[in-house]
This record gives C-alpha cells, structure tokens and sequence, in this order.
C-alpha cells in the first residue's frame, strides 16, 4: 500500500507526529514543517465506556456481550463499535468498528430484545479502494502467525491468508473478489482451513 501511494507523489513521514497547525502550516516533532491546502487527521478510535462502567457492566476494552448480545446484566444489550462478542469463527472475543457490524449487530440485539434469542454469527468484512486497487478482507485477525500468500501482491493480483496455528482468522485480496466471497460464505459454514 505504502509503495502505491507513493508512486501516486504520497510522501510519508513515518516515526513523526504532528506538534502544530497553523493555517497552511504543519509541524512535525523532528522540526520539519509542511505546507498544507488540506490537512487530514486519523486519531483513531476508543470505545467510551464511562456509562457502562457505571452501569457495572463487564468490559475488556469494549463492553463484553455473549452470543446474543447481551451485556453481564441480563435484559441489557450492546452493539456496534463498542461491542466485544465471541465471534465463533476465530473462537475469540472480538470487537469491529465497521458500520455493516453494527448495523447487523443493532438488527439481532433488536430481536433478541423481543425474545428471539439469536446467535449474532456474521463474518466481519470491509473493503477499501486506492486510487484503482480495491482491497477486500474478511474476517477478524488480531493475530497471526502466517500469512500465506497466493498470487502477486506488486502485480496487484493477490489473496493473502492471515492464519494462526494452520487456521485461516482472515483474508485480504486484491481483485480476487470470487475468491473472497468464497472465503467469506467457507468462514458463514466453519469450513474456512
């Protein structure tokens, strides 16, 4: 990725942070500074857990729900960003901050609210465009050991297998969009190696 925006003029100033900016003006901590028309910040994101901490609600850096959902006080529910559930494919707790999750996980809380008692199972995927190299990726590795790749990652035609003791956890590709989906509905059935 580094290499593709690169030759597209990106220039990274990795190790560096931002100390200032002023108007068009950005400095870095090693003193260099930058001129800027538009100055773009990624600060990344934390679960605010104040409330349910009050609430006495369990946490490990979100609030941890089992497979319905549901928070260590029975009857109470959470989904989206701030939800750390056990995602039966990679047989750990996980939490996702992608907008489909939460989508999907606000519909299952919603119905088991009403008593349908629904295992949220869903693989959890995004994709990502860079200039013209659509990036896909499914499924959830925190972790791995091995990444097998398949294909020609500077050719731009690649799957990459993100595994941890022989267990695929996930998959990225780089215009193999039938491979991922077969990789995404292989995960659905447990039948992802």
């Amino acid at each position: 990725m580094r290499a593709l925006h690169e030759d597209h003029g990106v220039i990274f100033h990795l190790g560096d942070t931002v100390t200032a900016i002023d108007g068009k003006r950005v400095t870095l901590k090693s003193g260099g500074v930058l001129e800027a028309d538009v100055v773009v910040v990624g600060v990344g994101v934390r679960p605010r857990l104040a409330l349910a901490e009050r609430a006495g609600l369990a946490l490990d850096r979100g609030v941890v729900v089992n497979q319905y959902l549901e928070t260590s006080i029975p009857g109470v529910y959470a989904a989206g960003d701030i939800a750390r559930w056990p995602d039966p494919h990679s047989k750990e707790n996980i939490r996702v901050e992608h907008w489909v999750v939460a989508e999907r996980q606000g519909q299952t809380a919603a119905r088991n609210m009403l008593g349908a008692r629904e295992a949220f199972d869903a693989v959890p995927f995004f994709w990502s465009q860079h200039y013209d190299v659509p990036i896909n990726y499914v499924g959830h590795a925190e972790k791995w050991d091995e990444i097998a790749v398949d294909g020609d990652i500077a050719a731009k035609d690649c799957l990459l297998k993100y595994k941890s003791g022989g267990r695929v956890l996930a998959v990225a590709s780089i215009y193999r969009d039938l491979a991922s989906l077969q990789a995404e509905l292989a995960m659905e059935q447990g039948a992802m190696r």
